[in-house]
């Protein structure tokens, strides 16, 4: 089943919060959308939804933040934006933070490792939608 929600920033805690019972505990959610469609802004706000307290910000430098949530998993924020393919994912030793038990994987730009989300994973596409307004789409496979 696939969800669309339009939304405005200053709603976007409620979006998360329906969007959090949405999709439960899967191992990753793949965030897809231009640039400044709001995938960071989504990711931050889901982050302190699940309880992070420390300052979430994107890791297109790093290409991983490490967060610990309040339920106790981990969540692994990628932005895969300057990764040019797949070996390079491979090489950085990306892979074993994918599917570990106990965790989650948020991961921006995920066009490069496609194939090898097969499981679990929750697919959104974010549209700007107007000067402060984002459309969300969803679906989990």
């Amino acid at each position: 089943m696939k969800k669309i929600i339009q939304y405005s920033f200053e709603s976007i805690d409620d979006v998360v919060q329906a969007f959090s019972e949405d999709i439960g505990k899967v191992s990753v959610v793949a965030f897809t959308g231009g640039l400044g469609a709001g995938k960071t802004t989504f990711v931050g706000a889901l982050l302190r939804h699940w309880g992070v307290q420390e300052a979430v910000s994107s890791p297109t430098f790093a290409y991983v933040n490490i967060y610990a949530l309040a339920d106790g998993r981990t969540a692994y924020h990628f932005d895969l934006y300057r990764l040019k393919n797949m070996a390079e994912f491979e090489s950085a030793g990306f892979f074993e933070y994918l599917y570990q038990s106990n965790s989650v994987a948020l991961i921006e730009w995920p066009e490069i490792i496609q194939s090898v989300l097969t499981r679990d994973i929750c697919s959104v596409s974010l549209e700007v939608f107007g000067k402060t307004e984002r459309k969300l789409s969803y679906k989990i496979d």
